[in-house]
């Protein structure tokens, strides 16, 4: 799945078990685990976008998955967006150590973005669902995509969404397994299309 991009995979493992432990972006214990849950568990979601997309990844955190999804998918163009003075370091020492081109890293939040500004947003970790559509879905395109990274309480957390999707005109929704067949990794998201874009 990382194809040409495997050393570079590599490489940001490093970063994550080293600078991203000591600066508190990766539980010590995740470190074991660091490729069945975080590092394939994100590639196993590059599927999901059209090409030469437009990705913003919220709240990218230590950039799982938008560092990921750039090592995967070198067609698209991300958007790692963090608030956090820490993160958005990392995440900037991060692209610069893989030399990714075609990711921009930019310190805010997702509300302070223009209304439909993206093809897709990426979100994992970040934030109950109803509250990501309420941030995410008018900054996406109509007919552009929020992909939000869930775990077991997926399909829980979409259905008590469901009235501010309605709210927001989104034009579909629904819960999607992501799977990397050859190493037995699924992920789950919450894949929801967005309607006409700065409906609230």
């Amino acid at each position: 799945m990382f194809g040409e991009s495997w050393q570079l995979a590599q490489t940001y493992a490093e970063l994550l078990w080293t600078t991203g432990v000591e600066n508190g972006l990766i539980g010590p214990r995740e470190v074991p685990r660091l490729w069945s849950r975080h590092l394939l568990n994100c590639a196993a979601i590059s599927s999901g976008f059209d090409p030469e997309s437009r990705v913003c990844d919220v709240g990218s955190g230590a950039g799982l998955p938008g560092v990921v999804l750039a090592l995967t998918r070198p067609d698209l163009e991300l958007i790692l967006l963090e608030p956090l003075l820490r993160r958005y370091e990392f995440l900037r020492e991060a692209v610069e150590s893989l030399g990714l081109s075609r990711v921009q890293v930019v310190r805010g939040r997702i509300e302070e973005q223009a209304s439909g500004s993206f093809d897709a947003v990426t979100a994992r970790a970040v934030a109950p669902l109803d509250r990501l559509v309420r941030w995410c879905l008018p900054r996406c395109r109509s007919g552009g995509r929020l992909v939000a990274m869930k775990g077991a309480k997926a399909e829980a957390e979409l259905e008590a969404c469901v009235p501010t999707l309605r709210r927001m005109d989104a034009r579909s929704w629904r819960v999607r397994d992501f799977t990397l067949s050859t190493v037995d990794v699924t992920a789950v998201a919450v894949e929801i299309v967005a309607g006409d874009t700065g409906r609230a």
